[in-house]
């Protein structure tokens, strides 16, 4: 079943520019792409599945530059696949002190009352 760009930005939910773009710099790959002899494009059924997986990766944190450094693999091991996702959670819990740390601070500075009604780092 091969599918139109219309109707494959409506089953993965993005706008058709995004999925012009994700082919424009390899996101998509030519194993997707059926072109008609008037040089339309198609997309293979597994699109779908290949756009949510780009997508749940994104949504957890991998760039863009992130995936297409993992599709150009066209493939990985299980222990670098479990050796990535170790670094994206270290990573994770690293910006989730740098916040915790942050909130910290604000906490103390509610606590000493520091008010800037004469101007600001006037106490």
């Amino acid at each position: 079943m091969n599918l139109k760009i219309s109707e494959v930005a409506k089953t993965v939910g993005l706008p058709i520019s995004t999925i012009r773009y994700y082919e424009k710099i390899g996101i998509i790959t030519d194993e997707y792409i059926l072109r008609e002899e008037n040089n339309y494009r198609n997309y293979a059924f597994e699109i779908i599945q290949h756009l949510e997986v780009v997508r749940n990766c994104l949504a957890v944190g991998f760039s863009i530059h992130d995936i297409k450094s993992m599709i150009s693999k066209k493939g990985i091991s299980k222990d670098e696949q479990t050796r990535i996702i170790k670094d994206k959670i270290a990573e994770i819990e690293s910006a989730q002190k740098k916040l915790e740390d942050s909130k910290q601070s604000l906490h103390e500075i509610l606590d000493l009352e520091i008010t800037c009604e004469d101007g600001f780092g006037k106490y």
